[in-house]
């Protein structure tokens, strides 16, 4: 009987303590990375991103499930009844959190052009002759890309360019070369084939270019550290306002940069809700951050969310996949529904492309 009152005695102590010290360390243990993964899920359910360490460790909220579990076993080990209820409890929030974020209704209205775009992030330019292949192989309408200083500007110019000789260089909305873009075809990808580009010059991560089949009217991009360039597409007489999204990444010490630009985007987003939009690239956040979810609600859609593809990790490209985080995204209007997503491993970057098949129907 003596023994019985002892081990139920165990079970019910409210604090990680007890007298034997190995047990004892266990459970300080448990409580240790409960207390840590409690922070990040307690601004995750406050909606916010918090401070450092919290905002980049909200990018791999999913992973925070394996110290969760780790927990439970040592709570359980070491009979702490608090220990196993905060674990389960945590769990509960992760499993509740992990849920794509975003509506996934379809639009109405009759379709009435089809659109593949492809992003990339190019890590400093070291990935473009990869990003040429892939543009060859997926032939998307539209490419967004980002680090792309100014020999990756050079490269692109020189693979997919007007050709020179002909006086048309393809520059900022010039509509030389056939009406809607025609002349690009859907044929064999090369020179030629996107003539129309809006881009911001740079060096190393600074430069941006949006490259396109279809004719391009420069449009104001948004300021940010480093280049955001826009661009409004004639698309079959249907006009698609297009923004680059390169916001600076959530570093300790630039922490109220990251949340300005994307509070640029924000505003972008809910000014252009009304109208065909695409804004697409590497937003250096996930749905698991308060600051994209602003983006989101102002009326956009995840491509990847719309077609089953929500937690797919873009970055970083050496553990993606299995291990990552989504910060990679094509978001659309309500104009707009997405009908396939696919992730592309190019090899020099550390971010996988996105490309994404949309539908954009006609206003209702």
């Amino acid at each position: 009987m003596r023994g019985a009152t002892a081990e139920a005695d165990e079970w019910t102590d409210d604090a990680p303590v007890s007298r034997h010290g190995g047990t004892r360390a266990g459970a300080w243990f448990a409580a240790l990375l409960l207390a840590g993964v409690s922070t990040v899920v307690g601004c995750r359910i406050a909606d916010t991103d918090g401070i450092t360490p919290v905002p980049q460790l909200l990018a791999f909220l999913p992973w925070l499930l394996a110290p969760t579990t780790v927990a439970l076993l040592f709570a359980a080990l070491t009979r702490w009844r608090l220990g196993l209820v905060w674990s389960v409890a945590v769990l509960a929030a992760l499993a509740w959190y992990i849920e794509p974020y975003g509506k996934s209704s379809q639009p109405k209205g009759a379709p009435v052009a089809e659109l593949r775009v492809l992003t990339s992030n190019v890590e400093f330019g070291q990935a473009t002759d990869e990003l040429i292949d892939a543009v060859k192989d997926q032939r998307p309408d539209l490419v967004f890309v980002q680090e792309c200083e100014y020999g990756c500007e050079e490269k692109l110019e020189q693979a997919f360019g007007r050709d020179k000789d002909t006086g048309n260089k393809g520059n900022n909305g010039d509509k030389e070369g056939g009406e809607n873009g025609e002349d690009a075809g859907s044929g064999a990808v090369g020179k030629g084939s996107y003539p129309y580009r809006q881009a911001v010059e740079g060096a190393g991560s600074d430069g941006s270019v949006i490259l396109s089949r279809h004719p391009l009217k420069p449009a104001a991009g948004i300021p940010a550290t480093m280049g955001m360039p826009g661009a409004t597409a004639d698309v079959k007489g249907h006009e698609i306002r297009l923004q680059l999204a390169h916001p600076m990444p959530p570093l300790p010490t630039h922490l109220s940069t990251w949340r300005e630009e994307l509070s640029g985007l924000r505003d972008y987003a809910a000014a252009n809700r009304a109208r065909p939009t695409v804004l697409a690239g590497d937003f250096n956040a996930s749905q698991d951050h308060a600051a994209f979810r602003r983006i989101l609600d102002a009326g956009f859609g995840d491509a990847a969310r719309l077609t089953g593809d929500a937690r797919t990790p873009t970055w970083p490209a050496r553990t993606a996949p299995p291990l990552g985080a989504q910060i990679d995204h094509v978001l659309v209007s309500r104009d707009f529904s997405a009908n396939r997503a696919r992730f592309l491993d190019l090899g020099n970057t550390d971010h996988r492309a996105l490309v994404v098949d949309l539908t954009l129907f006609e206003s209702t």
